[in-house]
């Protein structure tokens, strides 16, 4: 069945891709004039040395490596040209382009019309005059992360760092750094791991809505930025329909050259940057680049085991067999134990991944709480930052990135280099509510209680970590109650993390302990429990 779509959709393609001029320029204007083929014939021959092969029989050999289990906590970097408007959230690329929306209506009362000020206007002043990856790479220390991860491509279409595929890139315009490669440096330098993310697949239709009236996306000139801008829906469907998407076969699907450019571009990022993770977007699940996807993960891990620095792909849709790729899930947690490891991924801001004025942000209480329960699950977290155009990071970020620290400076033990429990933890929240998970709940999340309460173990210790503390310091640990069957040794000694050792009593009801009396809204606690030898 799935054959038969994947025939009759590219049977469709021919019909649909849009007609883009060609420009004659020493820089590739358009998509279809990238010079891909030598980087093609290098994927050609890479899919099949090594390991790995492009077959997802093959591809379920993927292990998660170890440096990804002990680190637990990561930085999400989205930066681009969209943080100069910074208006709305880093969809204002679109958006501006879109007839009645808000950023649409925003953009003409500020800027002007599209045909006389369009995207492509704002990247002369994307300037990043203040951006220091070595600061930045500070603060994420500072922060108690262990690996960063910027976009390297929004779906905008502008890249971030050096590409031969494109001139419409922050080496050549705007900051006219190489930033992914500045910031990978600067990671490596200090310890951490470095990681990309590709959202270009969506660009394919991303600027589709500056097609329908006049402006500057229908002027070739500017192809290579706009690209496509394909409908997103297939020709029957009526053109304003924005279609379902979990159904990904009704869209608009890519052509050939798209799909070419897209496979150059990231086997690029991949001999570039040499990435140990690599974040894909939700359209890669797209029937087309099916393909692609497994010449990619066996490419990627072909290429990562010659560095002998096992790489991970981290996705969020259904582009992966299990067992292929690491899942993600955006804006959203588990709620239960996964038996594979598995990334949340999430931003400091609440409305915006990007840069936006007047955003909302969360409190390093809240995210240390949701650390704790994708921890004590076999997750990792991914925490967004959005920094502003010059390339300062927000004090708003800043602090809460500071305050997540302090408390991963003394209660790190319990998060770091730890394994699952048999048990994930106890209380009323699961995540929110049980039948409130996956992608994109994260709004439906309610305060975790006294109740709540989450494991973790590490070199023969039990973590019992609280996700709110009591004021009065009675805590009650139902799980470990006297016989339970989730422990095989006495319990000997327990400490609170950066206090000491607390008084215990383990009876039929759970195992009861004393904390020292706190204030209010006081962060989650971490428990050390050591057992008799």
């Amino acid at each position: 069945m799935k054959t038969r779509l994947i025939a009759a959709l590219c049977a469709l393609t021919a019909m649909t891709a849009p007609a883009l001029a060609q420009q004659a320029s020493p820089w590739p204007m358009d998509y279809k004039a990238a010079p891909v083929e030598a980087q093609l014939a290098k994927v050609k021959q890479g899919v099949n040395e090594g390991p790995f092969r492009p077959d997802w029989d093959s591809l379920r050999g993927f292990k998660t490596p170890a440096w990804f289990q002990d680190a637990k906590f990561g930085i999400f970097i989205h930066w681009g040209v969209y943080s100069v408007p910074a208006y709305a959230n880093e969809w204002y690329s679109r958006n501006m382009y879109v007839p009645g929306n808000d950023a649409y209506n925003h953009h003409v009362k500020t800027y002007g019309p599209q045909n006389k000020f369009g995207y492509k206007d704002f990247i002369p002043m994307f300037k990043a005059e203040k951006f220091d990856p070595a600061a930045w790479v500070k603060l994420f220390q500072d922060a108690g992360a262990r690996y960063v991860v910027p976009v390297a491509e929004h779906c905008d279409g502008f890249a971030m760092y050096q590409s031969a595929f494109t001139r419409w890139d922050a080496a050549d315009m705007g900051p006219k750094r190489d930033v992914t490669g500045e910031i990978a440096k600067a990671a490596r330098a200090s310890g951490l791991h470095f990681g990309l993310s590709s959202h270009r697949a969506e660009h394919w239709w991303w600027y589709h809505k500056g097609r329908t009236y006049d402006s500057d996306v229908n002027d070739p000139k500017y192809a290579g930025l706009y690209g496509p801008a394909a409908p997103t829906g297939l020709p029957a469907d009526k053109p304003d329909n924005w279609p379902d998407s979990d159904l990904l076969q009704n869209w608009s699907p890519p052509n050939k050259e798209f799909l070419n450019d897209w496979m150059a571009r990231t086997s690029e990022l991949i001999d570039k940057y040499q990435p140990e993770l690599i974040y894909f977007d939700w359209w890669t699940s797209s029937p087309l680049f099916e393909p692609l996807m497994r010449d990619t993960a066996a490419y990627y891990y072909n290429r990562s085991a010659e560095w002998k620095a096992p790489g991970i792909i981290a996705y969020k849709g259904s582009q992966f067999a299990e067992g292929s790729a690491m899942f993600d899930l955006e804006r959203g947690k588990s709620d239960a134990l996964k038996l594979t490891p598995w990334q949340s991924d999430t931003s400091v801001s609440i409305k915006s991944w990007g840069y936006a004025q007047n955003d909302s942000y969360r409190t390093p209480k809240s995210l240390i709480a949701d650390l704790i329960d994708i921890v004590s699950k076999n997750g990792n977290l991914l925490l967004n930052v959005g920094p502003k155009a010059d390339g300062t990071i927000p004090q708003e970020i800043a602090t809460v990135l500071q305050g997540m620290g302090a408390w991963l400076k003394v209660n790190g033990e319990a998060i770091y280099g730890t394994r699952p429990f048999l048990y994930f933890g106890e209380g009323p929240t699961k995540s929110g509510h049980v039948r409130q998970v996956g992608q994109f709940t994260e709004k439906n999340v309610t305060s975790f209680t006294r109740e709540d309460i989450r494991f973790t173990t590490k070199d023969g210790h039990l973590y019992a970590l609280g996700l709110e503390r009591p004021a009065d310091g009675a805590v009650l640990v139902k799980t470990l109650y006297a016989g339970t069957p989730y422990l095989d040794r006495q319990i000997d000694r327990i400490e609170l993390l950066g206090s000491g050792a607390v008084t215990w009593q383990q009876t039929a009801k759970g195992l009861s302990i004393t904390l020292p009396q706190s204030g209010a809204d006081a962060m989650p606690y971490a428990l050390r429990i050591s057992f008799k030898k």
